[in-house]
């Protein structure tokens, strides 16, 4: 569907206030961005200098909230906490304040280039920042970056922003693709399709409406697409009026009732106009702005109740939407609106609509209210004289010439400003864009090989100014000393092309009057002015110039076309034209007699016409100072009849809106150029061409020439290769057969020492081979005799440990035996002195108690058994608890060492049985001698008792002897055989012999004695010890036969010796 609209409605927006910020000397501070709060009713706004102002509507109040210091370069007002604002600034820096407490409350780095804008959460919680390389998402509780998003260097951002009332973000790039993200996962969601027919529109501008639902796209075109983005579909392209050719900014305007679908769009232009049209109807409403008083960028309410735009001369107008509604609700006039039809696009036939509307001209006055206008520092009364030398910056030309002249320069820092200010530069954009769109004039396509510039952003700029130039007039393309004048404001204003383009224009129109009227020559009307000035004020140096045949071409066209560059420094160029600026355009002209007049001794001196020639295209000592006040001096003191006052016009600055029209220059000659131009241009390229097609064919004849040259050369060093090859193999053949007669002599002297050498090295092999045999028997005794040796050691240890073992077991043995021969001495002993005591007694009861004998036989029995059987008692509880204590020593001592001797232990156990074995034998064989020695005693004496009827109580009482390990009791007799003798008196001469008696009468024969049983105990140990070491070398011997058994036998001796 493809409707054009005609509307002749004519809506004003309401203006409430225009807000102006002025500095010192009336200065006007642009304002560079907006931005409202949540509730629609404040916003901020900051300037270039770094203050930040908040202004409350609906008070009708305002007040400075922060001062940065640097401009900056986006706004957010609309956080979780509504008293704290971001602004993104000139360092590519985010800060946030608190416009109440006026408090930094955070400061964010991270990004590498300037932030173009703040978008803020529907919650306020999260905020993201774009710039021409990448967007970071902050969380503004901890305000730290949460996610950054890095794209190639050849695809930029364009726009990074959150959807209204979701938690998805849209990323528009260079490319016109748009993706849809997650803002928690960041996980893509889905991606707009881009349209494949149609003109490209490079999209710039984007808008969402306030339900998330539509999305408008706009750029370098003037068509409009609307998005779906629910459908993920393209469902409008909307065309505006012929006069848009690049949208700047999209904006919806909200509507309390439309549920969040806003249909009311703003469209800012390249023009700086806002057109404001129904995206429905396609029906343009109204219009904000104009070519005089241009918007810059705009900021909508969320309430939609208001509009701040930012103009181009750097005030803020606060419009009012109420107004708007109540004319569009009135009843329309009576007037036809025809919709005509007209053929689509194929691919875009349902989607485009064009809208065409005629201008709408404001009436003189809207309505009854006036426009309100406030300033935040109101200027000063005015007089008539003022108003004359009033600029458009709100300076005063009489203050700055007054300032001038006392200073003699303006401040550097304000030098572009108050230049753009005394030239009244129009910064007509639209103007500029039309020409510079035309691209570079062929003229200055090889600019570079004539006026080389190391710097290529500088020639690139010198390139776009001056074609820029020749299409807005085509002198300027035939002008050969343009790039001289244009250069030094070329690369002052190199950031600023527009400005520098105008500022050139400006100096062509106003002080190159009548420079072009003799083209292609020098203006020589012009340099018969200054001829004739100093002429008038130094006829002495004319005279001398003329004597010297130079004329004013050559001393004082070089200042002209270069405009001083080559002759002054930088500041000195810069001081001389604040004076330019600030004076008549024949103040030019005034300078140049000035610097002639000023170096008039050097030029005295000088008589050859090159030394003029550098005289006039060098640097020379001067005082500039000095010159400007001769040039003032000069522009007082000429005769109204000379002065180039009267020749030159006023100055007169470029007119807004478009370029006037330069024309003062001979087009026939300028037309003839340009076509001889074309021609010689046409010529050239056709020479080109001719001389390419030539250059070709002789490139070719050349190249067959070479090649044929190249192929006999070819033929005849093959036919010279062929003879020589023939001869080196003749020679070659000869040579042959003679090494082959060496070849064989050789082979048979080398097989010869072939076989020697196999034969010496078969004997060196075997004499290797033995030696290594040797040397490896030789290792093998050695380690066997280590081992050996190691084995020895080993055994020579656990041997001394084994003789130590011995020695305290016979150390052991033989306190035993002395303990057993002091119990047997003491057992001895009491036996003997109770027999005594009882035998004493017994004879004095005798005495007394005959009759009883018997009876008290009886009864001594009975106290001889009690007291035996007490002694047997006590011994035995004496020998069992050594023999248990020693045997706990023994048994501790074998549980310690059981694991470590093993098999030796064994062996041990068994020897020390056999030796306890032997020495229990030995002592019962004693005691079985020493009991049958005294039983021929008894028998002896029973005759002798049974004659004297005493009777004889023999009781031989057993002992038990705990042996260790477990041994077997065995019974040994008493050492006491006789617990005592009871003798009755018998007549004297009775002979009586008693075993425990110490009478020195008493019989040899009865004494008995122990040695011979310790002889026989020792002699028998010392076999016992004699077979343990027999048994000790057969276990070595069987511990060297096998390596094994040897290692085993080894750590086992190791173990014990340790």
């Amino acid at each position: 569907l493809i409707a054009c609209l005609v509307s002749n409605q004519e809506v004003v927006v309401e203006v409430l206030v225009t807000v102006i910020r002025t500095a010192q000397q009336a200065k006007t501070v642009r304002f560079l961005h907006v931005a409202f709060d949540t509730t629609g009713d404040s916003f901020l706004a900051g300037d270039h200098h770094g203050n930040i102002y908040v202004f409350d509507i609906s008070r009708n109040r305002f007040r400075l909230v922060q001062k940065t210091g640097q401009a900056c370069t986006a706004l957010a007002f609309s956080l979780r906490r509504t008293t704290e604002f971001l602004v993104a600034l000139a360092d590519y820096t985010i800060k946030c304040f608190d416009k109440d407490t006026k408090q930094l409350v955070s400061w964010m780095r991270g990004h590498e280039g300037a932030v173009s804008s703040i978008s803020v959460h529907s919650s306020g919680r999260y905020a993201i920042s774009t710039s021409s390389d990448t967007a970071q998402l902050w969380d503004l509780d901890s305000f730290q970056r949460k996610r950054k998003l890095n794209i190639r260097q050849s695809v930029g951002i364009q726009r990074v922003f959150f959807l209204p009332l979701s938690n998805t973000i849209l990323s528009c790039f260079s490319d016109d693709s748009i993706f849809a993200w997650e803002s928690d996962t960041l996980f893509c969601k889905y991606q707009l399709p881009v349209p494949d027919c149609g003109p490209k529109i490079s999209y710039k501008a984007f808008a969402v409406t306030r339900d998330g639902k539509s999305l408008a796209a706009g750029g370098r075109s003037n068509l409009l697409h609307l998005w779906c983005l629910e459908s993920k579909q393209l469902v409008r392209v909307i065309q505006m009026p012929t006069q848009v050719r690049t949208v700047r900014q999209l904006e919806f305007l909200p509507d309390s009732f439309d549920g969040g679908a806003s249909q009311t769009l703003g469209v800012l232009s390249q023009d700086g106009v806002m057109r404001f049209i129904n995206i429905h109807t396609c029906k343009l409403l109204f219009h904000m702005g104009s070519h005089d008083d241009a918007i810059t960028t705009v900021a909508v309410s969320p309430n939609g109740r208001h509009v701040v735009a930012i103009m181009d001369n750097g005030s803020i107008n606060v419009y009012s939407v109420q107004s708007l509604t109540q004319e569009l609700n009135k009843p329309p006039p009576s007037r036809v609106a025809v919709v005509s039809g007209g053929e689509a696009d194929q691919e875009l036939s349902n989607l485009k609509v064009k809208v065409r509307s005629e201008v709408v001209q404001r009436p003189a006055k809207s309505s009854g209210r006036r426009t309100q206008v406030k300033t935040l520092r109101p200027p000063a009364g005015s007089t008539a004289e003022d108003k004359e030398n009033e600029l458009p910056a709100g300076l005063n030309k009489k203050r700055l010439v007054a300032l001038l002249k006392a200073f003699g320069e303006y401040p550097a820092k304000y030098r572009m400003f108050v230049w753009r200010s005394l030239l009244c530069l129009p910064e007509n954009h639209a103007a500029y864009s039309s020409l510079t769109d035309k691209g570079l004039h062929s003229a200055y396509l090889t600019l570079h090989d004539k006026y080389p510039i190391k710097s290529h952003k500088l020639q690139r700029g010198l390139q776009r100014v001056l074609s820029a130039l020749a299409h807005w007039a085509a002198i300027f393309g035939e002008v050969e000393y343009l790039p001289l004048i244009a250069f030094p404001f070329v690369k002052l204003f190199q950031n600023n092309p527009m400005l520098c383009f105008e500022v050139v224009a400006t100096v062509i129109v106003n002080w190159c009057q009548h420079w072009f009227e003799y083209f292609p020559n020098p203006p020589l009307n012009i340099l018969s002015m200054a001829e004739n000035v100093l002429a008038h004020h130094d006829k002495e140096l004319l005279q001398h110039l003329v004597d010297c045949g130079i004329t004013s071409q050559l001393y004082v066209w070089p200042l002209l076309e270069t405009l001083f560059s080559e002759v002054l420094t930088r500041d000195e160029w810069l001081r001389l034209f604040d004076s330019i600026f600030s004076n008549h355009p024949s103040f030019l002209l005034m300078a140049c007699v000035a610097y002639i007049t000023c170096c008039r001794e050097p030029l005295l001196l000088c008589s050859q016409k090159q030394d003029f020639e550098y005289f006039f295209h060098h640097r020379n000592n001067l005082d500039v100072g000095a010159m400007i006040k001769e040039a003032y001096r000069l522009m007082g003191n000429t005769p109204a009849d000379l002065h180039p006052r009267t020749m030159l016009s006023d100055f007169t600055p470029l007119t807004k809106g478009q370029y006037p029209v330069f024309n003062h220059y001979p087009e026939f000659i300028v037309e003839y150029q340009s076509r001889e131009r074309e021609k010689i241009r046409l010529q050239e390229m056709e020479y080109l061409r001719e001389r390419q097609e030539v250059s070709a064919l002789r490139a070719d004849f050349v190249r067959r020439q070479a090649e044929e040259e190249a192929y006999y050369a070819q033929q005849e060093l093959l036919q010279k290769a062929e003879e020589q090859r023939r001869n080196i193999l003749a020679q070659e053949e000869e040579k042959l057969t003679q090494q082959r007669a060496k070849l064989g002599a050789m082979k048979r002297e080398l097989k010869v020492k072939e076989l020697q050498l196999l034969d010496a090295t078969r004997r060196r092999f075997l004499s290797h081979q033995q030696d290594l045999r040797a040397t490896q028997i030789q290792g093998l005794d050695q380690e066997i005799s280590r081992k050996m040796d190691l084995r020895e050691r080993e055994t020579a240890a656990a041997v001394q440990d084994l003789e130590v073992r011995q020695m305290e077991l016979e150390a052991q043995r033989r306190r035993f035996e002395q303990h057993l021969l002091k119990e047997q001495d003491r057992m001895g002993r009491e036996v003997e002195e109770e027999v005594e005591m009882r035998m004493r007694k017994a004879e004095r009861e005798e005495e007394s108690y005959t009759e009883l004998l018997h009876n008290t036989e009886t009864n001594m029995q009975a106290l001889e058994e009690s007291l035996a059987d007490a002694c047997q008692l006590g011994l035995e509880s004496d020998w069992q608890r050594e023999v248990a204590e020693r045997l706990q020593q023994v048994d501790t001592e074998q549980e310690r060492k059981r694991e470590r001797l093993a098999e030796l232990h064994r062996q041990t156990l068994a020897e020390e049985e056999r030796l306890a074995d032997t020495m229990i034998d030995v002592a019962g064989k004693k005691w079985d001698e020493v009991m049958s020695t005294r039983a021929q005693l008894q028998e002896q004496r029973q005759p002798l008792s049974s004659d004297t009827g005493i009777t004889t109580h023999t009781h031989t009482p057993v002992y038990v002897c705990f042996l260790p390990d477990g041994m077997r009791q065995r019974r040994i007799r008493s050492p006491c055989q006789t617990r005592g003798l009871l003798q009755r008196p018998s007549q004297a001469g009775t002979n009586m012999v008693c075993l425990n008696s110490s009478s020195p009468s008493e019989s040899t024969s009865t004494n008995f004695s122990l040695d011979r049983g310790r002889t026989q105990l020792d002699s028998s140990e010392r076999e016992l010890l004699k077979d343990i070491r027999e048994l000790r070398q057969k276990l070595a011997a069987r511990a060297r036969e096998g390596s094994s058994a040897s290692s085993q036998s080894v750590q086992t001796l190791s173990s014990v010796s340790q």
